[in-house]
């Protein structure tokens, strides 16, 4: 910020279970369901989530999508521009949504770095492992945008990517629903919600936990998944204290 800083949080000494994490946010995050663009409740809500799991002092990755500025599949489909050049905008719209989650969580008094996968050098830093490393390490909040750089690959991918290059313990996907169930509850009063699951058992069933590619790689890296309700006041804090919260991907 170019503000004056807010004051530095104060840690909360009560110890969590994951030393180290990556949070992945979709873009729909930032707004209101069925809604666009950024608003200021929901951001603020995403902030306070992260802002009380990192008080515990977790080091985490946050890999934002882009989804409420723009879709790049859709995009394509109703305008006929090319898949790829419409993937390379939605990467941008990740720019944007973690230059807001950066502003929230300074205002918080939390120090932050957004790396991008695209060389956007005048508002953030270029996506290098090490340095990434570095900063959580630093106790600072790495934003992660513009997904891996390449086009055809969704953020659930590179999350999962992302997770194991930084050897994270747990990757969590935080969505507007309590988890995984096994139908559509928004059609479904009756659908129920998944608890533990194996890493087989969502690829062979085809759950919607991640993407099926994500989930190979967390299996392949042994990073367990969490997929939970980021705005239930709390939650994301209760994880990280050791409730079983959400429904559980490659947990022993």
């Amino acid at each position: 910020m170019l503000t004056t800083p807010a004051p530095k949080p104060q840690t909360d000494t009560t110890k969590p279970v994951f030393r180290r994490a990556l949070l992945k946010i979709s873009g729909e995050g930032f707004c209101p369901p069925g809604g666009f663009g950024i608003h200021a409740r929901e951001l603020s809500a995403v902030a306070g989530e992260i802002d009380s799991v990192a008080r515990l002092g977790v080091e985490l990755a946050v890999v934002v999508g882009g989804g409420n500025l723009i879709r790049g599949a859709s995009f394509s489909r109703e305008l006929g521009i090319h898949l790829a050049t419409a993937d390379y905008m939605g990467m941008l719209g990740t720019v944007i949504n973690a230059l807001a989650l950066q502003e929230a969580l300074e205002a918080l008094g939390h120090v932050t770095r957004v790396q991008s996968a695209l060389t956007i050098s005048r508002v953030c830093e270029p996506f290098i492992r090490r340095r990434c490393l570095t900063h959580m390490l630093k106790g600072r909040i790495v934003i992660l945008a513009a997904g891996t750089g390449n086009p055809h690959v969704t953020t659930d991918s590179c999350a999962a990517l992302r997770a194991a290059e930084l050897q994270a313990e747990v990757l969590l996907k935080a969505t507007k629903v309590d988890g995984v169930y096994d139908s559509d509850p928004a059609r479904n009063a009756a659908a129920r919600l998944l608890g533990d699951l194996t890493y087989d058992a969502v690829i062979d069933q085809r759950l919607r936990v991640m993407d099926v590619s994500a989930v190979d790689v967390c299996q392949q890296h042994k990073v367990p998944i969490i997929v939970f309700n980021l705005f239930r006041a709390g939650t994301m804090r209760r994880i990280f204290l050791g409730e079983p919260i959400g429904t559980r991907v490659g947990f022993p």
